[in-house]
């Protein structure tokens, strides 16, 4: 499988200038014409909507949180460039069990009300005023919380610079297949112009189909009565007691 070949910001608002006509610059972030002024804001525009709109695989991260004792309070601040959790990825690692939640505010008052810290196998989670707050509070010494989110930073500046959610300078590069941003961006700017943006909508809606299809890799498909691919240990074939025993 190829491997998705990442351009800079100015190739791609020079590229969408030129299919809508305009005159490529030579250094689009310093340009002074109306259009070009309009392609640097609608870039960012596009790059934070595709953000929320697929969990691309370049983006996805995975978080640590190491409880410790008091003062611990049970409440962590998200990571600097969170987007959104990936649903059922939240583990206890140090207890090798699932991550409980999220909880919802009925739970989370339910269980705060009844004092059940004492009670509680499982450490559970909400995310609340942006922040990750853990159930029980104050958490247990050493548990091992982890996490996999979406990261909003889908750009980066050139050389391993920073990672942002916009673009600021030519030689940004952008963490999305350059067709399909393209595509996006020039829609985005004739639809602003008022021109006929159908055909360029259709464009990008095929590029982003083509994007997210082979974004990732997919399981065997099996017609058969017997399951294919790797049979991991679970509840189907593990007993709940005596692990390792005779």
């Amino acid at each position: 499988m190829a491997i998705v070949r990442y351009i800079t910001a100015a190739d791609i608002i020079n590229r969408a200038a030129v299919e809508c006509g305009l005159v490529p610059s030579s250094d689009v972030f310093a340009e002074t014409d109306p259009s070009f002024i309009q392609l640097r804001n609608l870039i960012n525009s596009c790059g934070q909507d595709l953000v929320e709109s697929y969990p691309w695989e370049v983006l996805r991260r995975e978080h640590q949180i190491l409880t410790a004792v008091p003062p611990d309070t049970g409440v962590y601040d998200l990571p600097a460039d969170f987007g959104y959790m990936i649903p059922q990825t939240g583990w206890e690692r140090a207890e090798n069990v699932p991550l409980g939640g999220p909880l919802s505010p009925q739970q989370w008052s339910y269980l705060i009300g009844r004092d059940l810290v004492s009670f509680t196998i499982y450490a559970s989670f909400r995310i609340m005023e942006n922040k990750f707050q853990i159930f029980p509070q104050p958490p247990p010494d050493g548990l091992d919380i982890n996490f996999e989110y979406i990261s909003r930073a889908w750009a980066q500046a050139t050389g391993g610079g920073a990672f942002g959610d916009t673009v600021t300078a030519n030689s940004d590069i952008v963490y999305f297949k350059p067709i399909m941003i393209v595509q996006y961006l020039r829609f985005k700017f004739l639809e602003a112009k008022g021109f006929n943006s159908q055909p360029a909508l259709a464009a990008f809606a095929k590029a982003y189909e083509q994007a997210t299809g082979g974004n990732k890799s997919a399981p065997i498909l099996n017609a058969g009565a017997r399951a294919a691919g790797i049979h991991y240990l679970d509840f189907r074939n593990i007993p709940n007691t005596n692990y390792g025993g005779p």
